[in-house]
């Protein structure tokens, strides 16, 4: 094994973490933002996963590692469309993260009058 196989190994690591966070999340608020980031990190581990074959010489006619491949533009896009929709969905969840406790605290205050 190469250390190009052996560094994407590695990398895999803490994207399949962000990747079982973000299915966790979206499995208990299926929300616009959960999704997103799900997607994100998908792509994450899409990117990775493209390293890893292209470390371990699988598919070679894809032409991994090579400029103008379908293996460079299979990354390319994963890793654009990762960051892209990990972000917004980040994004989209801090922005609403304070009308949601709002809403929790009104909803705690209703049931204590009651």
């Amino acid at each position: 094994m190469n250390d190009a196989a052996v560094k994407a190994f590695v990398a895999l690591i803490p994207v399949c973490a962000l990747f079982t966070g973000a299915t966790i999340i979206f499995v208990r608020r299926r929300s616009m933002s959960s999704f997103l980031q799900l997607v994100g990190a998908a792509g994450l581990v899409a990117m990775v996963l493209t390293h890893v074959f292209e470390g371990l010489r699988v598919f070679p006619r894809m032409g991994w590692g090579s400029q103008h491949s379908v293996g460079h533009y299979l990354d390319l896009l994963s890793a654009i469309l990762a960051v892209t929709l990990f972000s917004l969905g980040y994004l989209i969840h801090a922005v609403n993260a304070p009308a949601r406790e709002r809403q929790l605290h009104e909803s705690q205050r209703a049931d204590c009058k009651t």
